[in-house]
C-alpha cells in the first residue's frame, strides 16, 4: 500500500504532490468561479479586512467601516460575509491553511452576525414595546442556540446554520414611552426572531449571510419559532425523541454575546445535559441511530435517482462525513452519562477523548480524524466553486482537477484513490459499530421479520432447569408488561443463550452443568433489570458481552452476586483488551480527575455526583480484576496486589476531593497521612475486604486537631456511605492508639510516642504484631519516610524473646477458641496448620530477629519473609520454603472458595501436605 492509500495519510504524505506553483502561475484560488465574482463585485471593499486569518474583531472592524459609509445593517453583514469568504478561499487553496482556520472563521462570522442581528432586533422592539420582563421584574433574555456544526464551532463555508430560539422567562414587556403597546414575552421574542431572520437569512442584492434552518426546534416545523426554557424542559421530559439527543449534544448558546459573557446562558445546561446523557449506559440509542441513518441514506438515494452524478456525496454517502459524526456521537451519548470527559462538541476533540477513554483504538481515532479533515477540506472546495450548499463531487473534469490541485495532488486519479481509501475506512468503522443488529444464526426472524414475543417455542431447545425458568417468564406479569420491542430483545437474548448452551466451551472444560448454572445465574441477574431497557439493549448490541458474561457467571457464584449489586459494570466486558491488562493506578487517577474536571466545568460536581463517580470507577476496576482472575490471566497474589493498589488509589483520590469540602480549612493542602494495617498494609486485599486504617497528621497549627477530626469524619463518610452506586469500603479504625476509645485522628508525634512506649500510654504486643504488616498508604514523601522510621524502630526494639513467644502463642490460642471447627474439618485459615500459623510465625520472627537480620524489616509479605527467614538460617532447611508454598496454596483455596461462596472448611483428608508444612513451621518457631 502506498502512502497515498493508507487511511491515516494525507496528501502531504503522497509522492504525487504537485510542486509549488511558480511565481508566474496564477494562484489556484483564481479558478474558483465564486471568488471571481467576489473580486469583481467587492474589489473596493476587500482591503477592509486586515491581512491574515479573518477573526471576529477584524469582522467587527470591517462592519463598522461599512456602516459609517452608509450601508444598512443587513447590507453590511452580507458584505462582511463575502469578504470573509474571499479571504478563506485564498488562505485555504493558495496557502493550504489548516481546517480549523476555515471552520473557526465561519463560526465566528455566524456568532458576530447573530449578535448584531439580536441587538438590532431587540433595540427596535424595545423602542416600540419596552423591554421584556420576568414576573419578578428581571430582564428576560433571548438565547440563540446553535446546533450541529455551529454549536461545535465546525461550520463549513456554505453551511446553513441550525438554530433554536429560546427565552429564559415568561412575562410581558414594559410598554412604550406612554406605557402602552405591551406584548407578552412570547410575542416579543417571536417578532425578534422574524427580524433576526430578515437581517441574516434573507437574500438581497448582496446575497445572504447564512441560510437559517429552524427544523430542530421542539415539534419541528410545526412548533413555535421561539419557546421558553420551561417549555423546552417539559418537551424533553414528555416528547423528546432519541434522535434529538444527538442534535442537542452539540447545542450551544451563540448569541447575543452579552448572555454568553455574563454566564446566564449556562442555565440551559441543566435542561440539556440530563436529556442528552442518561445516568446509565444507554445502548437503546443504537436503534434510533440506525433508523436516522437509514432515513438519510434513503433521502440521498432519492436525490440521486436517475442522477448518478449526485451519488458521490462526501457528506451523506457511504463512508462520508456524517458517518464519522454518527460514530463519535453514538459513543458519546451511550457513555457520556457516566464519563463526563466525553462531553465535548467538536468532532476531532471527541475522537481523541474516546481514544483516551479506551472506547476506540488510538490508531482508529487518528485514522478517522485524518479522514474527517480530508473530507471536510474536499467539502469546502466543492463549495468554493459556486458557493452552493452541496457536498457532491463535480462531474466536470476541470472542476475535479482543480479540487485535486488545491489539495496538493498532481492529478485526479491520486486524489480519488485517497478519497476512496478514507471513505472505505470510515464505512468499515461505522458498520463495525452498528454491526450488533444482525440476526444470530439459528434465530427465527431478524430485523426485517418481527419475531414472536412469546418464548414457548424455545423451551424444547433448552436444558430443563433453564427451560423452567423461561416458562416462568412467559407467565410473569412483569415480563408480560414489557414493551414489545423490549420483549423481542429479551427473546433474542434467550435464543443466543440457547446457542451458547449447545456450543463447547474450553473455559468450562466440557462441563455442561456449569453452562446451565451460568444461564440460570444470567436469568437471576437480568430479571430485576427488565425495566431498564439499557442493559437488555447492551447485550443485544454486543453479543460478545453476553458470551463473556455467561462464561464469567459460569466460573463462580460470587460474580453473580456482585453483578446484581452493580449491573452497570458489565459494559467493561465490551473490550476484550481488558482481560490482558493490569490495574494501573496512575491511569485510574488521571481518568477520575478528568471526570471531576469535566463535572466542575458543567457545574455538576456536587457531593452526591462525586460519591457516585468514585463508586462507579472503583466497581468497574474491581470487576476488571475479577474478570482477569476468573479467566486465569492473573494469580491470587496479583489479584491481591491489584486490589490493594486500587484501594490506595481510591484513598488518595477521596482524600484530595474531600479536603475542599472541609469547613474552614486552615491551609491549601492537608499535612496528613493514612497508615494501612492488616490486608491493606500487607497488600493482600481480597474482594470485599475492609480497610484497617489509622489517620495521623503532622501539623502544629492550633486548629489542626479540630480541622483534621472533621476531615477524617468526612473521609470515612465518603468511603462508607451507601449511594445509588453502592459503597466503597468498610472502614476499621480499631488499630488507632487506644483503640475504639481513642481519637479518630492523632498527631504524628503522639502516634510515635504511643508506638515506641515513650510515656505511660504505650502500644500492646498485638499492636506491634500488626505493625509488621503496616505501611503508609497516603502521605507526602516525608510522612512515608517518618512512618518507616517509626515502624523500623518498633519492630527492631529489644524484646524478651520468651515473653514475646508466650504472648503470641496465647494470642493464637485465643483466635482458635473464637473460631471452633468440627474435628473432621480443616479451616484453611484458622485451624492448626492453617494460614494464621504462618502469619503469627512470621510476626514472631520479625519482632524477635529483625534487629539482627535487617532483611526482615521490609514489609514484603509472608511468603517472601518465610523465604528470607530460611535463607538467614532462622528456620531449618526446607521448612520456610515448604511453608511459603503451603501458604500460597491455602490462599488460593480460600480465594476460590470465597468466589464460589463456599465454606473455607474442607475435609481433613485434603490439603494434608500443606497442613503438615504449616505445623512443621509452627514447631520450628515455637517448639
Amino acid at each position: 500500500m502506498t502512502a497515498s492509500s493508507q487511511p491515516g495519510s494525507t496528501a502531504a504524505d503522497s509522492a504525487t504532490l504537485r510542486p509549488p506553483p511558480s511565481s508566474a502561475s496564477p494562484p489556484l484560488s483564481a479558478s474558483s468561479r465564486f471568488i471571481q465574482r467576489l473580486r469583481r463585485r467587492y474589489a473596493a471593499e476587500l482591503s477592509l479586512l486586515p491581512p491574515g486569518e479573518p477573526s471576529r474583531p477584524h469582522m467587527a472592524e470591517a462592519y463598522r467601516a461599512l456602516r459609517e459609509r452608509g450601508d444598512s445593517v443587513a447590507d453590511a453583514l452580507r458584505i462582511v460575509r463575502q469578504l470573509v469568504m474571499e479571504r478563506l478561499i485564498t488562505l485555504d487553496c493558495d496557502l493550504q491553511a489548516p481546517l480549523a482556520v476555515v471552520t473557526t472563521a465561519v463560526t465566528q462570522l455566524a456568532e458576530f452576525a447573530l449578535d448584531v442581528a439580536c441587538r438590532e432586533a431587540c433595540a427596535e422592539l424595545n423602542e416600540a414595546h419596552g423591554a421584556p420582563r420576568a414576573v419578578d421584574g428581571r430582564r428576560a433574555q433571548l438565547w440563540v442556540v446553535g446546533m450541529g456544526k455551529l454549536g461545535a464551532r465546525e461550520l463549513n463555508v456554505s453551511s446553513d446554520i441550525d438554530l433554536i430560539y429560546l427565552y429564559d422567562h415568561d412575562g410581558e414587556t414594559g410598554g412604550n414611552a406612554e406605557g402602552r403597546s405591551r406584548l407578552a414575552n412570547q410575542e416579543y421574542f417571536a417578532r425578534a426572531v422574524k427580524r433576526i431572520y430578515a437581517l441574516v437569512g434573507d437574500t438581497t442584492e448582496h446575497g445572504f449571510v447564512f441560510r437559517v434552518d429552524l427544523a430542530l426546534r421542539p415539534n419541528g416545523n410545526s412548533g413555535p419559532s421561539v419557546v421558553s426554557l420551561d417549555a423546552l424542559e417539559e418537551y424533553f421530559q414528555v416528547q423528546g425523541r432519541e434522535w434529538e439527543r444527538f442534535a442537542w449534544l452539540k447545542s450551544r448558546v451563540v448569541a447575543p454575546a452579552a448572555v454568553v459573557a455574563d454566564g446566564s446562558a449556562q442555565a440551559l445546561r441543566s435542561a440539556v445535559l440530563p436529556f442528552v446523557f442518561r445516568r446509565y449506559l444507554d445502548y437503546s440509542v443504537f436503534d434510533s441511530l440506525r433508523t436516522l441513518h437509514r432515513q438519510i441514506r434513503e433521502q440521498a438515494a432519492r436525490r440521486s435517482a436517475g442522477r448518478p452524478e449526485r451519488a458521490n456525496d462526501v457528506k451523506l454517502s457511504r463512508g462520508g462525513i456524517r458517518e464519522i459524526e454518527f460514530t463519535v456521537q453514538l459513543l458519546q451519548v451511550v457513555r457520556g452519562g457516566q464519563f463526563p470527559e466525553l462531553r465535548t462538541r467538536p468532532t476531532l476533540d471527541a475522537l481523541q477523548r474516546l481514544a483516551r477513554a479506551g472506547l476506540m483504538p488510538q490508531e482508529a481515532a487518528d485514522a478517522l480524524a485524518s479522514a474527517y479533515e480530508f473530507l471536510r477540506r474536499v467539502e469546502h472546495r466543492i463549495q468554493y466553486l459556486d458557493d452552493q450548499q452541496t457536498h457532491v463531487l463535480p462531474v466536470n473534469d476541470d472542476d475535479l482537477h482543480w479540487i485535486a490541485l488545491t489539495l496538493g495532488f498532481a492529478d485526479c486519479c491520486a486524489f480519488l484513490a485517497q478519497l476512496d481509501t478514507h471513505r472505505e475506512f470510515v464505512a468499515q468503522e461505522f458498520d463495525k459499530l452498528l454491526g450488533g443488529k444482525k440476526p444470530c444464526s439459528g434465530c427465527k426472524g431478524g430485523a426485517s421479520t418481527p419475531a414472536p414475543l412469546d418464548m414457548s417455542d424455545l423451551l424444547e431447545s433448552l436444558p430443563a432447569p433453564f427451560a423452567a425458568r423461561i416458562q416462568a417468564w412467559n407467565e410473569n406479569p412483569r415480563v408480560l408488561a414489557l414493551r414489545d420491542d423490549t420483549r423481542a430483545r429479551l427473546r433474542q437474548l434467550v435464543q443466543r443463550t440457547a446457542l451458547w448452551l449447545r456450543e463447547p466451551d474450553s473455559h468450562a472444560q466440557g462441563q455442561i452443568s456449569r453452562h446451565v448454572d451460568a444461564a440460570l445465574r444470567w436469568a437471576d441477574w437480568i430479571e430485576p433489570l427488565l425495566r431498564r431497557d439499557s442493559y437488555i439493549a447492551l447485550l443485544v448490541e454486543r453479543p460478545a458481552v453476553q458470551e463473556r458474561l455467561l462464561r464469567l457467571l459460569g466460573s463462580a457464584k460470587w460474580p453473580a452476586s456482585y453483578l446484581l449489586k452493580h449491573p452497570g459494570v458489565i459494559d467493561e466486558l465490551a473490550s476484550s483488551a481488558m482481560l490482558s491488562g493490569r490495574f494501573v493506578a496512575a491511569d485510574f487517577e488521571r481518568e477520575l480527575e478528568d471526570r471531576h474536571r469535566s463535572l466542575t466545568q458543567t457545574g455538576e460536581a456536587d457531593e452526591e455526583r462525586l460519591l457516585n463517580l468514585l463508586r462507579h470507577a472503583h466497581h468497574a476496576e474491581l470487576f476488571r480484576t475479577l474478570a482477569r482472575d476468573l479467566d486465569g490471566r492473573i494469580t491470587v497474589e496479583q489479584v491481591a496486589d491489584d486490589l490493594s493498589a486500587l484501594a490506595d488509589a481510591v484513598l488518595r483520590v477521596t482524600a484530595r476531593w474531600c479536603w475542599p469540602q472541609v469547613r474552614n480549612p486552615h491551609r491549601d493542602q492537608p499535612r496528613f497521612a493514612i497508615i494501612g494495617y492488616g490486608k491493606l498494609g500487607g497488600k493482600e486485599l481480597g474482594y470485599g475486604s475492609d480497610l484497617d486504617i489509622v489517620f495521623v497528621y503532622d501539623d502544629e497549627d492550633e486548629r489542626a486537631g479540630e480541622v483534621y477530626a472533621a476531615y477524617v469524619r468526612k473521609l470515612i463518610n465518603w468511603l462508607t456511605v451507601k449511594t445509588r452506586e453502592g459503597d466503597l469500603f468498610e472502614i476499621d479504625t480499631a488499630l488507632r492508639p487506644n483503640g475504639n476509645s481513642g481519637l479518630l485522628t492523632t498527631s504524628f508525634d503522639a502516634y510515635e510516642k504511643y508506638q515506641l512506649g515513650r510515656g505511660s500510654n504505650t502500644a500492646w504486643t498485638w499492636e506491634h504484631q500488626a505493625m509488621t504488616r503496616a505501611r503508609c498508604v497516603l502521605g507526602e514523601p516525608a510522612h512515608v519516610e517518618r512512618f518507616d522510621r517509626i515502624r523500623e524502630a518498633v519492630i527492631t526494639a529489644p524484646r524478651d524473646r520468651e515473653a514475646l513467644k508466650a504472648e503470641i502463642v496465647a494470642m493464637r490460642a485465643k483466635v482458635s477458641a473464637a473460631r471452633p471447627v468440627k474435628p473432621d474439618l480443616f479451616d484453611v485459615k484458622h485451624s492448626a496448620g492453617g494460614m494464621v500459623d504462618a502469619e503469627f510465625a512470621v510476626q514472631f520472627l520479625v519482632l524477635s530477629e529483625a534487629k539482627a537480620h535487617p532483611e526482615l524489616v521490609p514489609n514484603v509479605g509472608n511468603i517472601a519473609l518465610l523465604q528470607r527467614a530460611e535463607a538467614a538460617k532462622l528456620l531449618p532447611a526446607g521448612v520456610g520454603e515448604a511453608a511459603a508454598a503451603a501458604y500460597r496454596e491455602l490462599r488460593r483455596v480460600q480465594h476460590r472458595a470465597r468466589l464460589n461462596e463456599e465454606p473455607t472448611q474442607v475435609p481433613m483428608s485434603t490439603l494434608v501436605a500443606e497442613r503438615e508444612a504449616m505445623l512443621a513451621l509452627w514447631k520450628a518457631v515455637f517448639g
